[in-house]
């Protein structure tokens, strides 16, 4: 069909009912009646020949023809939307702006998510976050095609977008109180021999703790194999079990007390935290906006709250 038939309103419509596939949620987020988004909705699929969402428990689902003009849809409004705001200026206060950030695990949502919403909520109030989800491999080309704006991790294998130290990290041995080898150890940095005779759990989602345990031939003592790192207070609080993680996520699941850490000097125990996105997007108002804001936040050593 002929492009200079299709209304903008129309595009928003179907991003929105795509993304929250409900028409109920997609109307109140463009602020308009729930029958007039059902009639867009259906003066869309007329022009398209395609019902694009049927009915489903909870809500609607898209149809194969729209998964496939679903990306297309939301990059050339994420475009059109940079473009519009690049000629009016960048007014944190007054923007409507929606970044898109990817967490290279679950415990970046915990540590950067409430700081960056408090801050926006004083200083840019319209602005809105969504987390996404995309494999390392695919983030340069997302970055270019403004899929996902910034991600936030230790990325040393990520080319082709640019970057921004924000403080530097390493790997710890977490444990509970009063666990029987590893408590009167407490705050040490014992010999990496210390830790053939322990029982571990590894973080399937960040794989260099797959990586350490490995190296060290501990693999036959991992007795669990979780996906993500929320659940491991826990399950480290009620066994015997210990886990490799990062000292900053140590420090935030420990607030309350009752873990331990030690520190031994493990194969790729270092790592650096930075802020990545595009060259494509660099000289953006509001990409600059939100690194300066990330660089004030967070760009400093995880241990001065």
């Amino acid at each position: 069909m002929n492009i200079e038939k299709i209304d903008l309103n129309l595009l928003r419509l179907f991003d929105a009912i795509y993304t929250r596939q409900k028409i109920s949620l997609a109307a109140d987020a463009l602020g308009i009646s729930q029958p007039a988004a059902s009639q867009g909705l259906t003066r869309l699929r007329g022009m398209l020949g395609d019902r694009l969402f049927v009915r489903a428990p909870g809500g609607v689902r898209p149809t194969p023809r729209a998964e496939r003009l679903a990306a297309s849809v939301r990059n050339a409004l994420e475009i059109l939307s940079q473009a519009l705001a690049d000629a009016d200026g960048f007014d944190p206060a007054r923007t409507q702006r929606l970044f898109r950030i990817q967490m290279m695990s679950d415990m970046g949502d915990e540590r950067y998510l409430p700081k960056l919403m408090r801050e926006i909520e004083q200083c840019a109030p319209g602005v809105r976050l969504e987390v996404v989800n995309l494999l390392q491999d695919n983030l340069s080309e997302a970055f270019d095609n403004a899929q996902v704006d910034f991600a936030f991790g230790a990325l040393p294998r990520l080319q082709g977008c640019n970057m921004q130290p924000l403080f530097d990290d390493r790997y710890v041995v977490f444990f509970r109180k009063g666990h029987p080898k590893l408590w009167p150890l407490n705050g040490t940095s014992p010999p990496v021999s210390a830790l053939q005779a322990l029982e571990f759990v590894a973080v399937h989602a960040h794989a260099d703790t797959l990586r350490i345990v490995k190296l060290l031939g501990l693999e036959s003592r991992v007795r669990l194999i979780t996906q993500n790192f929320l659940a491991l207070p826990a399950i480290i609080g009620e066994t015997n079990l210990c886990v490799l993680i990062p000292a900053s996520t140590a420090r935030v699941f420990n607030h309350a007390g009752g873990f331990g850490t030690i520190s031994p000097d493990v194969p790729l125990s270092g790592m650096t935290i930075s802020l990545h996105w595009s060259r494509r997007f660099h000289d953006d108002p509001a990409i600059i906006w939100f690194r300066q804001m990330s660089r004030r936040l967070f760009a400093k050593t995880p241990y001065q709250e």
